[in-house]
């Protein structure tokens, strides 16, 4: 029983295992994209990125580990000198798999593999800026233009209150004025009617 056991030997021995995989990396390095199904791209990606991942240390010794696996000199070349140029700033990830559906015959889910850089159309499809807007792009935009206006509206609620100090308090005068030209009539009938009750009250001198 393969209990915990995550290796797919692929149906072969363990030789015939390593050196199809080992003829399937010289592929991919060599032709930067391969057509395959897709468990042998699964176990080739697992095989062959450490590999690119040596070739960022140009040593005789890194030469001599990715020589060991891939017994093929043209692929350690190009790998050390091209590949090595492209994933310099890469930190994984090298190889990207596409399905590409289903194999007439014995119905094998077939796909693709290839390395991420050399793939050029993909590589300006996100160089490309968006053009289309989304919601967090007009928030941006609409806060954007929103700190704008507050910005420009700032100076102008600066100065107005400024400019409004001296009206409020001529208004305050003219609104004090006109209440006291109106309280004075009433006041003035107020003193009368005082002054005519004091009049009654006081006794006549006989």
């Amino acid at each position: 029983m393969r209990h915990n056991n995550k290796i797919n030997h692929l149906g072969r021995t363990h030789s015939h295992r390593e050196a199809m995989l080992s003829n399937m990396a010289v592929s991919l390095i060599k032709h930067k994209r391969i057509f395959t199904t897709l468990a042998k791209a699964k176990e080739l990606r697992r095989y062959v990125e450490p590999l690119i991942t040596k070739c960022k240390d140009d040593s005789t010794h890194s030469r001599r580990v990715v020589f060991s696996n891939l017994r093929d000199k043209y692929a350690v070349t190009e790998l050390f000198q091209e590949v090595s140029q492209k994933i310099g700033d890469r930190p994984g990830g090298y190889t990207r798999i596409i399905k590409t559906g289903n194999r007439l015959g014995d119905n094998a889910e077939t796909c693709f593999i290839e390395l991420v850089d050399y793939n050029e159309l993909m590589l300006k499809e996100k160089k490309a800026p968006a053009k289309g807007k989304t919601r967090r792009s007009r928030g941006k935009k609409s806060g954007g233009a929103a700190a704008a206006t507050a910005t420009a509206e700032a100076p102008a609620k600066e100065s107005a209150p400024k400019a409004e100090k001296p009206a409020k308090e001529v208004a305050k005068a003219e609104v004090a004025a006109a209440v006291e030209e109106a309280t004075k009539p009433v006041e003035a009938a107020a003193e009368k009617a005082a002054d005519a009750t004091a009049e009654e009250e006081t006794p006549k001198a006989e």
